[in-house]
């Protein structure tokens, strides 16, 4: 919003310099975002907030401007307006829907001159950036930018010679009934020419201003009429003033804030009028607006007023609210007087009245629309008051750090992993439905105007978005993809949308490790999934957890107790081929961090460091591919107790000295005691029983 200095002054007596009046503004909300000097004035360009749509005036900058400086607002002469006897046909006005237009009026001015306008009048508009046209229009700008209301000027005579020479309409000139103005819908691809001289095609979303006539009894009805504007938006080429014009019709209207954006929108227009339409307009500004605009125009332009029509309502209800003022004190911890309160209030335009000893009755002015309770009269105080004269003072309640389970518990996930060497990944939430086929199999939540056809559901797998960036990284020359994300999925259980926390890892390629031996080169598989995992579960504290085998020949479903968790599998190749995933395999796995917190300990205990050595001995061996790795290191620990410390794979190895179906392990054992170093006589039987239980339980060749 552009304004000047002297024009402010036309409302409001200024006596701080253009500086202190910017800062002043800035300070209570209205940022004055440049000031300049220019032509003997200067000119303020401000931002102004969606909620008050009053600012988008002079007058209303004007009463902000009355309040921060304790000056009054200048009265302004109304104007004693009244319509000349005319012999011509009276105009009517008729809205289809009163909620697409709850107000609209319409004055006649009959034998105006349309010329230049003066240089005042030019002058203060080209300061804000506004174009002059000639004074009708000039003036109609000008009441906009002083009251906010957007007002339209017709050229009469263009209205009725557009409706009469419509080719179904041939009436001769004594047949013609009164012109009547329709406010209504568009019908579907109806087209209008606008002022830019574009030819627009519109839609049932677009509502118009339209020229209609009621035809005699004996003569036949007619049913169409001629649109001339488009609501709130823009006027149309045809009936535009010119320096032709002699008879002119005066609109101003209140239009639904919500029909001119979707007119707007749809018409691929923006204007001053449409931008305050939006925001909404004040309803007890357009009469005033409409008379100041009559007045000026018969002053500048000179004619008589030969009409004024209106329909729809004129009156907006008051809103009254109750302000406490010690409440309000207590709410900014000041101790503003109520005098001062009652001052700050009267000076923006509010209407109090004392209802009791420490409380005011408050009446809103129609022009805040932002102001609905009192803890928003609270916050027009303390802007007039100002922020810097509200005393600081320390919170009478010490801060109470509040525990978050499952914020710490996701820290640890994703520190635990990013400490393991994966990269996190952060990835859209909508998908497309045609990519999640061999994905998911959940019932999808659709977005009912989705933006793009890859943003159609919202997803209920983290396998989809992981493995297209597995792709994503590939195509960008990576050898090996280790990533992980922690976020919601969106899932439909038993018709019932809800989210759920999900952590999804991916694995791809070959990557190279530089060890004692020299430099290895490892490809990804499920052991590393694996082995990531039960790490995690090891920070977490998350025991009894276990695999088996899944849907699909290289899948594995995860469980804590008997309850299932998560999923891990080796991406199918009809799926790679399609993700362009080439020569290399991927894998993936997904577990439900909700399920799996249940599991994790909510208090850690720590145990110290032991104090006597252990003694570690290894065990290699043969062992069927179909037996269970986990069976085996749960028979050993219950085997060797109490003195079994630790047992672990130490080694896995499949090649040519291993017979077909089976695979060589070697296991690590660790043994020690709490209370003294254990020698070999105590350590051996238990190894040699061991070794016993292997061979005889599940048919191991000891190597």
């Amino acid at each position: 919003m552009k304004f000047t200095y002297n024009w402010l002054k036309d409302f409001v007596e200024i006596k701080i310099t253009p500086e202190e009046l910017a800062h002043k503004l800035t300070m209570a909300g209205l940022e004055v975002t440049s000031l300049k000097a220019e032509s003997g004035d200067f000119v303020f360009e401000a931002e102004v907030t969606s909620n008050r749509p009053d600012w988008l005036s002079i007058i209303g900058i004007a009463h902000e401007v009355a309040a921060l400086t304790g000056r009054r607002l200048k009265k302004q002469q109304p104007q004693g307006l009244k319509a000349a006897k005319s012999g011509q046909k009276p105009v009517s006005i008729r809205i289809e829907d009163k909620k697409d237009c709850p107000l609209y009026t319409a004055k006649i001015i009959r034998e105006a001159m349309v010329g230049p306008s003066p240089d005042w009048l030019r002058k203060r508009l080209e300061l804000i950036g506004c174009r002059s046209i000639n004074n009708v229009v000039d003036i109609t700008n000008y009441i906009l930018f002083t009251y906010g209301e957007p007002l339209h000027a017709f050229d009469l005579d263009k209205i009725v010679l557009q409706f009469y020479s419509s080719k179904a309409l041939q009436l001769g000139k004594e047949s013609r009934g009164p012109l009547e103005i329709l406010v209504r819908r568009a019908e579907e691809k109806e087209e209008i020419v606008t002022i830019d001289g574009v030819k627009r095609v519109l839609d049932k979303d677009i509502l118009l201003i339209a020229s209609r006539t009621k035809e005699p009894k004996n003569q036949r009805t007619i049913e169409q009429s001629m649109p001339v504007a488009i609501a709130g938006v823009m006027g149309g080429k045809d009936t535009e003033v010119t320096a032709a014009t002699k008879n002119i019709l005066l609109e101003a209207a209140i239009f639904n804030p919500v029909t001119v954006r979707r007119s707007r929108q749809r018409s691929g227009l923006s204007t001053d009028s449409s931008y305050r339409f939006e925001r909404g307009v004040d309803t007890d500004t357009v009469l005033a607006a409409s008379s100041a605009a009559a007045g000026l125009i018969l002053k500048l332009c000179g004619g008589k007023l030969a009409l004024a029509r209106s329909a729809g309502m004129s009156l907006q209800k008051k809103r009254g609210i109750d302000l406490d003022t010690c409440r309000l004190n207590g709410a900014l911890g000041a101790k503003i007087p109520s005098l001062k309160i009652r001052k700050i209030l009267e000076s923006l335009g509010f209407k109090v009245k004392a209802k009791g000893k420490d409380s005011f009755s408050v009446t809103v002015p129609s022009q805040r629309q932002d102001v609905l309770s009192e803890i928003d009269l609270v916050e027009e105080v303390a802007r007039i008051y100002g922020f810097e004269n509200i005393p600081t003072s320390d919170p009478a309640l010490a801060a109470q750090l509040k525990d978050n389970r499952t914020r710490d518990l996701v820290a640890q996930v994703r520190e635990t992993l990013a400490g393991l060497g994966l990269n996190e990944a952060i990835t859209y939430s909508l998908v497309d439905r045609e990519s999640l086929a061999g994905f998911s199999g959940e019932t999808t939540l659709e977005i009912l105007n989705p933006l793009s056809q890859d943003q159609e559901v919202l997803r209920p797998t983290l396998a989809l978005s992981l493995a297209k960036a597995i792709s994503f990284n590939l195509n960008q020359k990576q050898e090996y993809v280790n990533l992980f994300e922690v976020a919601n999925l969106f899932l439909s259980a038993s018709g019932k949308p809800r989210e759920e926390l999900y952590l999804g890892i991916a694995l791809c390629g070959t990557r190279e490790l530089f060890l004692e031996q020299g430099l290895v080169r490892e490809e990804a598989g499920l052991l590393h999934l694996k082995g990531i995992i039960e790490t995690l579960f090891c920070r977490l504290g998350v025991k009894g957890h276990s695999f088996k085998a899944g849907r699909g020949p290289a899948a594995l479903d995860i469980y804590v107790g008997d309850k299932h968790i998560g999923r891990m599998l080796k991406l199918p190749a009809d799926l790679k081929a399609r993700l362009d995933i080439k020569n290399k395999e991927a894998f993936l796995l997904e577990i439900s961090l909700e399920r799996l917190f249940g599991f994790a300990p909510t208090e850690k205990r720590l145990t110290p460091l032991p104090k006597y050595p252990g003694i570690t001995r290894d065990i290699s061996f043969i062992l069927k591919e179909d037996i269970a790795v986990e069976e085996v290191l749960g028979a050993v620990r219950d085997q060797a107790k109490p003195l079994l410390a630790q047992v672990r794979i130490a080694d896995y190895y499949k090649g040519k000295q291993i017979p077909g179906g089976f695979r060589g392990l070697t296991l690590s054992c660790i043994y020690r005691s709490p209370e003294r170093t254990l020698t070999e006589a105590e350590v051996a039987p238990l190894q040699a029983a061991i070794s016993a239980l292997l061979t005889e339980r599940f048919g191991a060749r000891i190597r």
